[in-house]
C-alpha cells in the first residue's frame, strides 16, 4: 500500500562516534505514525552499528549497493545475501553516482535489483538524467528507459519496489527540481508504473532535498517522500524533512 517514505543516503560517509550520535537523536526523535515511515541507507561497515542501535526503534536501515552476483569470484563487492543478514530492509540500487562515476548499465542495475528481492529487502530503484538530457528534451525518454530495464527483469515484483527520481544535476548541487518540474517526471512513472501493476509503490523525488523545500516537494501528488543526501547527516534537518 502507498505510503510516506523518506530515506537517508549517507553516501561515503560516517565514523563510529558520530553515528551513535547521529543514530541516537533520530531514534529519540521520531516516532511513526500510520502510513509514514523513515529510513537510513548507510556505508556497509555500519551495518551492524545501525542494526544494534536501530532494532527496536522506529526507523528502518539498509545499503547503498549490492552486487549483482550472489557469490564467488568478485573481491571487494557485497552480496545481498549479505546484508540481509545485518536486519535490512532497504537497498539502494542505480544511484546517479554508481551510473555515472562507475558506469553502471541500465541491465546492471536491473540485475542488482532482482538480487535484492531475492535477498527479500527492497529495492530504491533511481533513475534520472542528466543537465544536458534535460535540456536536449530527453528527460521522459531517459527515466522511462532506465525504469523499463527494471521492469523487464522483475516482472510482477514490480509492486515491491521503491523507485526514485534523482535529476542528476540536482544531486549534492544545491539546485532542486521546481515542485511542479519533479510532479511531471512522478506523474509519468507513476502511469508506466501502473500499468505494470505497482500504481501503489512508492515514488520519492532525490536532489538537494532540504528542510524548507520538502514541504513543497512532498506536497505533489505523486511524490511519496525523499531520498535524501547530506541533509541525512544532520539529524535536526533529516527528522525536519521527514516531518514535512
Amino acid at each position: 500500500m502507498r505510503g510516506k517514505l523518506v530515506v537517508g543516503n549517507w553516501k561515503m560517509n560516517g565514523g563510529l562516534s558520530s553515528n551513535a550520535a547521529l543514530l541516537e537523536a533520530l531514534a529519540a526523535g521520531w516516532r511513526a505514525a500510520p502510513g509514514r515511515a523513515i529510513a537510513v541507507c548507510v556505508p556497509f561497515p555500519y551495518l551492524a552499528q545501525a542494526q544494534a542501535m536501530l532494532t527496536g526503534a522506529a526507523i528502518a536501515w539498509g545499503a547503498q549497493n549490492v552486487s549483482e552476483h550472489s557469490s564467488g569470484a568478485h573481491t571487494g563487492e557485497v552480496a545481498a545475501s549479505m546484508v540481509a543478514e545485518f536486519g535490512c530492509r532497504y537497498a539502494i540500487v542505480g544511484h546517479s553516482e554508481r551510473r555515472h562515476i562507475y558506469a553502471e548499465t541500465s541491465a546492471g542495475v536491473a540485475a542488482k535489483a532482482l538480487a535484492v528481492l531475492a535477498a527479500g529487502m527492497t529495492p530504491i530503484v533511481c533513475v534520472g538524467e542528466t543537465l544536458a538530457e534535460r535540456e536536449a528534451g530527453a528527460t521522459s525518454d531517459v527515466v522511462l528507459r532506465q525504469l523499463e530495464a527494471v521492469l523487464a527483469v522483475v516482472g510482477a515484483a514490480a509492486a515491491r519496489l521503491v523507485v526514485a527520481y534523482e535529476p542528476v544535476w540536482a544531486i549534492g548541487t544545491g539546485r532542486t527540481a521546481a515542485p511542479e518540474q519533479a510532479q511531471a517526471v512522478h506523474a509519468l512513472l507513476r502511469a508506466r508504473l501502473a500499468a505494470a501493476g505497482a500504481a501503489e509503490i512508492p515514488l520519492l523525488y532525490g536532489g538537494s532535498v532540504k528542510a524548507d523545500n520538502a514541504g513543497a516537494l512532498f506536497a505533489m501528488k505523486d511524490i511519496d517522500g525523499g531520498l535524501i543526501g547530506g541533509a541525512s547527516l544532520q539529524a535536526g534537518d533529516f527528522l525536519a524533512i521527514a516531518r514535512a
